[in-house]
């Protein structure tokens, strides 16, 4: 039996904010470890992802979204990596399993074992790997608009979590150029750099209009919506006959200092979409059960040094409120997840 310590730290939603959450919204509490119960997996976590649409729970999801909603008191979640530290009889899995589940902000988590699925080590070449957002993008290029050899890409937020393996992932799959949006000259010389985009877009600076034109004189075959608004139309008016667009993601909404998170309005002239019979499709990774499928390919890419998961490590979990913020404000490049 492994020695448990008697208090674990996580992160709660101490009040809603009224736009934007800032750290006095957050607290970070102490509570007892205490041994699972029937059907329940004691895990100390490892590592957790920090994601930008948390401020969709934080704010209160819509009857439309898969969202949980997140009440004061209630300690934040998403997905995490961690060890089996306690398991009882007959729930399929021991002591030592490397598992991942939805219950990351805590340091040790009870988990219903049918919420944990168990991680084969050998799959990725490290566990952090394990939180990349890459099988969305994935399912997205190959299932959602089934990207073609030759094609032009343009990728909005293409530095975020999903945006930068989207990014990666098209160039693999044989797209012939691929180009992102980012909120600053900076963060658009890194994506180059780091990343390997042939042309970034960037908000705030001529229009993006203008701008996509330059950067795809003959057009957009296939648009990667992690935004909206008027990056979306942007993507119409530069999208050639036929172009695909995959909808994943609405941040020009869900992180709005102005509103609720919860909607994000676009006016789209329609016409364009019919004249150039443009294919526009929302998008979820969760309709499709084949992941091994990706997880699988990308191991083999990474081995064979093809591909990088593009991440930023942030230690400790009294730091998350702070990393959380950081994400919003979109400071940082590929996934953000917190080591304990």
């Amino acid at each position: 039996m492994t020695s448990l310590p008697a208090a674990q730290r996580e992160v709660r939603l101490l009040t809603k904010p009224t736009g934007l959450p800032a750290l006095e919204h957050f607290e970070v509490v102490e509570t007892p470890v205490v041994p699972p119960g029937e059907g329940e997996v004691l895990v100390r976590n490892l590592y957790f992802h920090v994601f930008a649409t948390l401020r969709i729970l934080i704010a209160g999801a819509t009857q439309d979204t898969p969202f949980p909603v997140l009440d004061p008191g209630d300690t934040l979640v998403g997905a995490a990596i961690g060890e089996v530290i306690e398991a009882p009889d007959g729930v399929g899995l021991r002591p030592g399993d490397l598992v991942s589940h939805w219950l990351g902000w805590r340091e040790y988590a009870l988990v219903p074992s049918a919420e944990c699925a168990r991680i084969d080590r050998t799959a990725l070449p490290d566990p952090v790997a394990h939180l990349q957002q890459g099988w969305t993008a994935y399912a997205a290029l190959t299932r959602g608009v089934e990207l073609r050899p030759g094609d032009t890409v343009f990728v909005s937020a293409g530095g975020s979590g999903i945006g930068s393996m989207a990014g990666l992932i098209a160039r693999q799959l044989g797209a012939g150029r691929v180009i992102a949006s980012a909120g600053s000259r900076e963060k658009a010389e890194r994506l180059r750099s780091e990343l390997g985009y042939d042309a970034v877009v960037v908000r705030g600076e001529e229009s993006l209009g203008d701008q996509l034109a330059k950067a795809a004189p003959d057009g957009i075959d296939v648009y990667f919506d992690n935004v909206g608004g008027e990056q979306l139309r942007a993507a119409v008016d530069a999208a050639r006959p036929g172009a695909r667009f995959v909808l994943i993601g609405a941040l020009s909404g869900q992180l709005a200092a102005d509103s609720t998170g919860t909607t994000a309005p676009v006016e789209l002239d329609s016409l364009p979409l019919i004249h150039k019979r443009i294919e526009m499709r929302g998008f979820s990774s969760d309709d499709y059960d084949d992941k091994n499928e990706w997880t699988e390919r990308f191991g083999t890419w990474l081995r064979a040094g093809e591909i990088t998961f593009p991440h930023v490590l942030v230690k400790g979990i009294e730091n998350a409120p702070r990393t959380l913020l950081e994400v919003i404000e979109g400071r940082h490049i590929g996934s953000v997840v917190v080591e304990l």
